[in-house]
């Protein structure tokens, strides 16, 4: 089986003001952002730099990044935000002078990795930048001592740091953005990026949450929820379909509080965002929890039978006995969580439900687990996140009695042997599907695309299949994948409206060099003669429909 059936991503105090400019302020003039000038250290020649310089922008960057889609999107800016200031980002972390580690809290594990890496960066004399939930939330860690740290919140600064660690200083920037006493979603949105991928755009709506759960350590690094305005949120989108992307993703702690705390809510933004993208574009939403899509189902069924919306929701359940939800203090019931589904499955026909179970929460006793392998067997969900329950320091559930390790270890197992035991997608075999093929499998063997219902759908690995939407016939399905073969009379079509940007290269300088831009602005009439070319007769509105 393909290792690229596991794409899916497993799938928180500066002041400003209000007179700062707005996002269509920000994108013409871009003061504050411009890359600054380096022109004294690009004269030097490559013998008068020495390994060891002190002078910040001549040096490599390696960074990895841990954990959900949003702090994927918070590595992307910080990444283009070093670039545009002259460091040399890398793939090979032995090639780099400095490690940027950008970590995840959910669970043991994830901040072991970021432990060993932290030790073995330190062990090749490599300088290291720590970024992401883990320093945010416990910064006097005794293996955070004397390194640099940037906070969830200032990843707009990250230059500013990087430049004080290359010097042998220690910065730790850890504030909350406000405006006029209230918290700011974060960072701009209109900053430099390297999308890791060209195609897609990760784009956090709101950061932190309305909730207080027991075993969640990521509270205390996101905090409460902060949403960014719709206008910005609007034009971060436009700017992304202006540079090639053809995917976008919507990310945060729980998409579904999006605008509670500013006079919004998530359907009204979603309507607004859905007239922006171009026809054959996908919007992909992200995880919700139940109590506050439930205020929005009707509206919510509505945006998901959208032809430029994905039929896929993300929503947790935890568990589906109600005694551990309490002691979870997850804000509502397992019936709760079934009217959402339900609903969802009657008013939006072949919709994907993924959702997460933890095994072995404190407390759970073997009645409360049947309860849960019951939901499982119920909706056999095609995508399901099965955790292992891990007490994070800190947290009121680390200060519970615990379940034994051997049980929790055995009621993963078993709720793990459930879920593999049935095969969601056999059904899907003989169908013919329109499908947007926006990445390359694990195993570089295929491209992943996705249908209408987010099903990863495995083709052909031709460079011309790149970026488009194509027709295919479904003949083969595993347990995460179909495998489609491309309909021959059927031409691709391209929803991007302007070329993509090159791997590695920065998102939104493109007016920062004259030469460069025309030179973009020549690329994307070609581009736009080839895609009219290419789509002449093609109807993308009603391939979704």
């Amino acid at each position: 089986m393909p290792s690229a059936c596991d794409s899916l991503i497993d799938d928180i105090e500066d002041m400003v003001s209000s007179s700062d400019p707005t996002p269509l302020e920000r994108q013409s003039a871009r003061k504050s952002i411009m890359p600054r000038s380096r022109k004294k250290k690009e004269l030097l020649s490559h013998e008068e730099l020495q390994t060891d310089s002190l002078i910040p922008g001549t040096q490599t960057i390696w960074m990895k990044t841990w954990g959900c889609s949003h702090n994927n999107s918070d590595g992307e800016y910080m990444a283009g935000q070093l670039a545009a200031s002259g460091y040399k980002m890398t793939d090979n972390p032995s090639d780099a002078d400095l490690w940027v580690l950008n970590s995840c809290t959910v669970k043991n594990p994830a901040e072991d990795h970021f432990r060993n890496s932290i030790k073995k960066a330190q062990e090749q004399q490599k300088k290291v930048v720590l970024a992401g939930c883990v320093p945010q939330a416990q910064p006097r860690m005794d293996y955070l001592k004397g390194l640099s740290i940037i906070g969830v919140q200032q990843i707009d600064r990250v230059v500013e740091v990087v430049d004080e660690a290359v010097k042998g200083h220690s910065v730790r920037l850890l504030g909350q953005k406000k405006d006029g006493g209230r918290r700011l979603g974060g960072a701009r949105l209109d900053l430099p990026k390297i999308r890791k991928n060209p195609l897609i755009e990760i784009i956090s709506i709101n950061t932190g949450c309305l909730n207080a759960c027991t075993y969640c350590k990521t509270k205390h690094a996101r905090g409460d929820l902060a949403s960014y305005p719709i206008e910005e949120l609007v034009e971060r989108a436009r700017q992304s379909f202006q540079e090639g992307v053809c995917e976008i993703w919507l990310t945060s702690e729980d998409t579904g509080a999006y605008g509670r705390d500013i006079g919004t809510d998530l359907p009204t933004l979603l309507w607004r965002l859905v007239e922006e993208i171009p026809d054959g574009a996908m919007l992909r939403l992200g995880m919700t929890n139940p109590p506050y899509i439930l205020e929005h189902l009707e509206e919510m069924a509505k945006i998901l039978n959208h032809p430029h919306v994905y039929a896929f929701l993300h929503v947790p359940v935890q568990s589906a006995s109600d005694s551990v939800l309490m002691d979870m203090k997850r804000e509502y019931c397992v019936d709760d969580f079934k009217k959402v589904v339900d609903f969802l499955k009657e008013r939006v026909p072949g919709v994907t439900i993924a959702t997460d179970l933890i095994c072995g929460f404190p407390g759970e006793t073997e009645k409360d687990f049947q309860e849960t392998v019951d939901l499982v067997k119920l909706y056999r969900f095609p995508s399901l996140f099965i955790n292992q329950f891990y007490p994070r320091p800190g947290t009121p559930a680390a200060k519970m009695e615990q379940v034994p390790a051997h049980m929790k270890k055995q009621r993963t197992k078993e709720l793990s042997q459930l879920f593999h035991s049935y095969n969601p997608y056999d059904h899907k075999v003989g169908e013919r599907q329109h499908v947007l093929v926006t990445e390359e499998s694990f195993d570089a063997q295929y491209f992943v695309s996705h249908n209408k219902f987010y099903e990863q759908v495995l083709v052909p690995k031709k460079a011309e299949f790149k970026g488009k939407m194509i027709e295919v016939d479904i003949y083969e399905a595993g347990k995460h994948f179909l495998k489609g073969r491309p309909v021959e009379e059927s031409k691709p079509f391209t929803p991007s409206i302007a070329k993509p940007l090159q791997k590695g290269e920065v998102s939104g300088l493109l007016k920062v060099n004259t030469h460069k831009y025309i030179l973009h602005k020549r690329e994307h009439m070609d581009w736009e003669l080839e895609r009219k070319g290419c789509n002449a007769g093609t109807q993308v509105k009603t391939l979704f429909n």
